[in-house]
């Protein structure tokens, strides 16, 4: 089983030595480290200089940009991801190859992590805690964190790349897309650690970050899930407009009033 293991990096020079060293430590080993450069102006290149990874420069396009180019420059046919602020502990990949070696149908899986907050691991809410995701238990919020998750490569021919026009939620919307066809199995090990809290963490940085939700759910209006989905959009939808009205965002309040209507009528 060959592994490149993929991470995207926009100005966490502070983080990535760590996280380059968490995926050299593992217990097997990996066959390709690609760090993505999201168009950083602090001292990524030096500090990735130093390690035998592949280094690629783009302009800042954005974390599904970074993950899709090195999807792309991927010479192996399994792929794992791991956000530059992030950690792998030692036996993770180990978990990964045991499971697929012995279920060599199954395209994809993913690991527990820990959350981490001024050096405190932060116990998680009920809503929080893993479990095997489907299709339908994942609408409501997302159920696999980025930097646990591990596919074949043919994976992303079948259900199509991160999409680029989300500039948050993009993993919420792959998983979707993979859920609705393949499974993705659940290794119930806490195998990763997520530092939470600091600068340019995109999930506590993005504002209405309902709407990009909104955006991935209605790609299966159409899908044999049409009820349930739309059940979500209209709580989503509203929920996003109670904040917009709070806020005084006409612009949130003019797009998402049209789009309520519209869901209300589908159903």
């Amino acid at each position: 089983m060959k592994i490149s293991v993929i991470i995207p990096t926009y100005n966490r020079a502070s983080f990535l030595e760590s996280c380059i060293k968490s995926v050299l430590e593992q217990t097997c080993c990996v066959d390709e480290i690609i760090v993505v450069d999201d168009g950083s102006n602090d001292n990524t290149f030096e500090t990735v200089k130093q390690f035998d990874v592949k280094y690629i420069y783009q302009t800042n396009q954005g974390v599904s940009k970074a993950r899709n180019t090195g999807i792309l420059n991927a010479k192996n046919g399994w792929i794992a991801f791991l956000d530059s602020d992030d950690i792998w502990h030692k036996n993770k990949i180990a978990h990964h190859i045991e499971f697929h070696t012995n279920n060599p149908l199954s395209l994809a899986s993913f690991t527990d992590e820990r959350w981490i907050r001024n050096e405190k691991i932060i116990n998680l809410k009920t809503h929080q805690i893993k479990e095997m995701p489907t299709f339908l238990n994942s609408l409501k919020r997302c159920k696999i964190g980025a930097s646990t998750f591990f596919c074949h490569k043919q994976l992303f021919e079948f259900v199509g790349y991160f999409d680029e026009s989300l500039i948050a939620c993009e993993d919420y919307d792959l998983w979707l897309r993979i859920l609705r066809k393949y499974p993705i199995h659940y290794i119930d090990e806490k195998l990763a650690s997520k530092y939470a809290g600091h600068p340019n963490q995109l999930s506590f940085e993005t504002k209405t970050i309902d709407k990009y939700r909104i955006y991935a759910l209605k790609k299966h209006l159409e899908s044999e899930y049409k009820v349930e989905v739309l059940q979500e959009l209209i709580y989503k939808t509203e929920l996003l407009l109670k904040g917009a009205i709070k806020h005084g965002n006409t612009e949130i309040l003019e797009e998402f009033e049209k789009e309520l209507n519209y869901f209300i009528a589908l159903k």
